[in-house]
């Protein structure tokens, strides 16, 4: 399938975002249910964290997100490899936020750093705190063992013939000049 046009986007009822950890997937897809006005999964929130950073098990996840992909119209801010195989094949359009190392890596950065002072609560009341960000389970260090596979996995499904068409995003600018170009239909 050719990559998505804007009018794929408009048009959508199921939209799958996916891009690098800390290129604000979860804002973009609350951006994007708003102007399409479906109704938004975050992924990390529904179907990923329970309380303590206790990770739900995969077949909750599967039930779960299988549940929320049936239905007619969703935006979902990522699908974990988990239950990737559920949603992906539903949906209309997906769209690869498929920024720069350096762009991710920096939001990541800030946003980690910002909700360790503010403990700002995340995923059913979970917290960032200093500990964690130097552990073996970082979010940052997530980000350079993930960001190589999630990249790729987002450009050969903009290459492959069949399936979603796929809207790749360069800069987070492209992305608010769709959400402009969705404000003013």
């Amino acid at each position: 399938m050719p990559l998505a046009s804007f009018d794929d986007l408009r048009s959508a009822r199921r939209v799958l975002l996916h891009g690098v950890t800390g290129s604000g997937k979860s804002t973009a897809a609350l951006a994007l249910g708003k102007e399409l006005g479906l109704p938004v999964h975050l992924t990390d929130e529904e179907f990923g964290w329970l309380p303590n950073w206790v990770q739900r098990p995969a077949d909750d996840m599967r039930r779960l997100a299988g549940a929320a992909a049936s239905e007619p119209e969703w935006v979902f801010d990522t699908a974990y490899g988990a239950f990737r195989d559920l949603v992906e094949p539903h949906a209309d359009v997906i769209v690869g936020l498929d920024y720069p190392r350096w762009l991710s890596l920096a939001r990541l950065m800030r946003r980690t750093l910002s909700r360790i002072v503010t403990r700002q609560e995340m995923c059913n009341g979970n917290t960032e705190n200093w500990r964690a960000i130097f552990s073996s389970e970082s979010i940052i260090l997530w980000h350079f063992k993930s960001f190589a596979k999630k990249r790729a996995a987002m450009r050969a499904w903009a290459a492959r013939p069949d399936g979603a068409p796929v809207l790749l995003l360069r800069h987070p600018r492209e992305l608010d000049v769709v959400l402009r170009l969705l404000t003013q239909e």
